[in-house]
């Protein structure tokens, strides 16, 4: 696990999740939990899926995906942007 000073969440991650469905929150949970997934450009990945179960933009979903893609500077993990993807993965 990773001590809350190396992880920096960069403003544009912020705006990102909000309009994407996350928050800084899940953002640093993610990165402290989740699963590596490749990234492209030289950044990392990493992914975690949370039960959702409520209604987005009318439509009905179980579950959300957030993807979160950073560099590492040195001892700091620092956010590029997120991704969130709604729907059902496995069991």
């Amino acid at each position: 696990m990773f001590e809350e000073a190396r992880i920096q969440v960069d403003p544009h991650t912020l705006e990102r999740a909000e309009e994407r469905g996350t928050n800084e929150a899940e953002v640093h949970d993610v990165l402290q939990t989740g699963v590596p997934i490749p990234g492209k450009l030289g950044r990392e990945g990493k992914a975690k899926i949370y039960d959702f179960k409520r209604v987005r933009n009318g439509k009905y979903f179980e579950q959300k995906r957030v993807e979160v893609f950073y560099t590492i500077e040195g001892q700091t993990w620092v956010t590029v942007t997120v991704y969130v993807y709604f729907g059902k993965w496995g069991s």
